[in-house]
Parts: C-alpha cells; structure tokens; sequence
C-alpha cells in the first residue's frame, strides 16, 4: 500500500460501517491543502483500491472498506518436521492457526490431503496473499 492509500484506509477505519462520499474522503483524509491544490486528487487510488478489492462501494459511488470475515473454524494444514512439531507441543501454546493434532505427519500424507483451495478459487482471489 502507499501513502494516498494508507491515508484512505486510515480514515475509513473510523467509521467501517458507512459509505463515505468520493468528495468527503478526498477532503478529510488528505487534509485540507491537499484538497485545495487538487479536489480529485483520491479519485485513481480510490479506483486502484476498489480494483484490489480494499474497498467496495454502493450504488451511489460511495465507498467503504470490505468487511472482513474471521474463519476461526478454517483452520489452514501445514506440513512441518516431525521435530518441530514435538517443541511446539512441549511449549503448551495455543496456536490458533494450527492444529498440531492433526497435521499431515509427512510429505507424503500432505500431498495425498485434500488441498484448501481449487485453482478456480485461487485465481478469483486476485493480487490478495494467501
């Protein structure tokens, strides 16, 4: 993210419920000298944003950051060695993430597992990380 777009998601982030108008994100979150030397100026990082799916907007052009969801119950498999497994089990940590009881024990098993995401999912979720 750049500058124009932190400063953005920076004020949408106090108020994520609400649909905010081009021109109020525009004077608000660039502050007013920005807004004097150029009125438009959020307008290409706001469609950039929208693009990248950082923020949606309604019928009426105005926007809001994407709610995000939590999948507490997703939880995502990870291979890892067999002696790493056993120091995390012996730390008595929760690790939200990872279910070490039930992590594929080897490569193998891992690849025989049936994978988190089909190539159709993948490709519709853009430029996002995964």
């Amino acid at each position: 993210m750049d500058a124009d777009q932190t400063a953005i998601t920076q004020f949408l982030k106090q108020s994520p419920d609400e649909f905010v108008s081009r021109k109020e994100i525009c004077r608000r979150a660039g502050g007013k000298w920005r807004f004097r030397e150029d009125e438009f100026w959020a307008v290409p990082v706001l469609t950039r944003m929208r693009e990248e799916r950082i923020i949606e907007s309604d019928d009426t052009g105005h926007f809001r950051l994407v709610k995000q969801t939590k999948n507490s119950g997703n939880k995502q498999r990870v291979w890892m060695s067999p002696a790493i497994r056993s120091m995390l089990k012996s730390s008595g940590q929760n690790f939200a993430t990872i279910d070490l009881d039930k992590e594929p024990e080897t490569a193998a098993q891992m690849a025989s597992a049936k994978p988190l995401l089909k190539q159709a999912d993948f490709l519709t979720q853009g430029n996002t990380t995964i």
